[in-house]
């Protein structure tokens, strides 16, 4: 008998996601939609983060509305308790020895984040997650936060991959005319996608007025700026930003005469219309100063809200005029061969899929 052939998803499926933060994992298990997949995330009783499939196995109730006891899952509804594998363990009353398995999905936490792999299990070799220099070094500070966002996940990376939009965007924190006039390159490096510009002998906005401030450097002197944006598969960007005194190097300028970052952009796909953005910024300055990375935060976050407006708009617009074609321009490139990288995914996970279909 054939198999029934799976159909395309809309993202590579083996591969990491961020799946929250550790400080989101409390007493209680936390639900969360990740590729369509309803999860739900608890520490065991190793202390270890478990991903098990937001459904007990009885009466089809929603893990995630339960609790966690001694390291196993407990079911809100009838008391259920279900091991970190997938299998029951015990029920007031009953014996689960027969009771069907759920799924266990594989989850790792490193890097402050927590990962997860929505794919095929025997795939998740905890060496493919990217490396995070940055998460492990004391020369850097990091603050963030999540968004959940009413839009394809595939728009926030076209965002984050085409800086243009701060002009106009973000006016009052980071944009400046120049950022338009600046011609933007872009290249492939092994898997990541990259696109870069900079800016000679600018005036500093007001966010990066404030970062100078915080590194201890004058904020009403000309500046070189840059942004080297980095997509890496399955929808992650690191973009690296930072403004330095002019003529002193610019993005290979001396710590002591420039205020540099990392832009940390996380997006996990929740449905064809929806992700969670895991975003922050993994500076280079005032690393010790817990106020910087509050300051920073705050900043960030009203720049993210913005962007949060723009893309649900722009998604509400795509879904009521289906068949209009959309222009590409050269400022666009970065985010189409992210897509196309994004495709090649998909499309290799479909085709083994649908050979083991056979």
């Amino acid at each position: 008998m054939t198999k029934s052939v799976p159909t395309q998803p809309a993202w590579p499926r083996n591969a990491w996601y961020v799946a929250c933060t550790p400080d989101e994992l409390g007493d209680k298990p936390l639900g969360r939609k990740i590729c369509d997949e309803s999860m739900v995330f608890y520490r065991g009783e190793d202390g270890k983060v478990a991903a098990l499939e937001d459904f007990c196995p009885h009466r089809g109730a929603p893990l995630s509305l339960g609790f966690v006891r001694d390291g196993a899952l407990v079911c809100g509804y009838h008391g259920l308790v279900m091991g970190c594998t997938g299998r029951a363990h015990s029920m007031p009353g009953q014996r689960v020895q027969g009771f069907p398995s759920i799924r266990a999905f594989p989850a790792i936490e490193r890097y402050g984040f927590v990962w997860v792999w929505p794919g095929d299990a025997e795939l998740a070799d905890p060496a493919k997650l990217h490396p995070l220099p940055w998460a492990e070094s004391d020369e850097w500070a990091y603050g963030g936060g999540l968004f959940h966002i009413a839009c394809d996940y595939r728009l926030m990376i076209d965002n984050l991959m085409d800086l243009t939009h701060e002009t106009y965007v973000h006016a009052s924190s980071i944009g400046q005319r120049e950022i338009d006039e600046a011609p933007v390159a872009t290249r492939v490096e092994g898997d990541d996608v990259v696109t870069s510009r900079t800016m000679q002998s600018v005036q500093a906005p007001p966010f990066w007025r404030m970062a100078l401030r915080h590194a201890g450097l004058p904020d009403d002197q000309p500046v070189d700026r840059w942004q080297i944006c980095r997509f890496s598969l399955p929808s992650h960007v690191m973009i690296e930003v930072g403004v330095a005194l002019e003529g002193r190097g610019g993005y290979e300028a001396d710590p002591s005469a420039k205020a540099s970052s990392i832009v940390v952009d996380f997006i996990t796909p929740e449905t064809e219309h929806s992700h969670w953005y895991f975003w922050g910024m993994a500076r280079q300055f005032a690393v010790n100063d817990p106020a910087v990375t509050a300051s920073v935060r705050e900043g960030q976050g009203k720049i993210f809200s913005e962007d949060l407006a723009m893309l649900e708009q722009q998604q509400v617009n795509l879904l009521r005029y289906p068949d209009r074609r959309l222009l590409k321009l050269n400022i666009d490139a970065g985010s189409v061969r992210a897509r196309m990288m994004i495709d090649r995914a998909i499309a290799a996970e479909t085709a083994t899929a649908r050979v083991a279909a056979e």
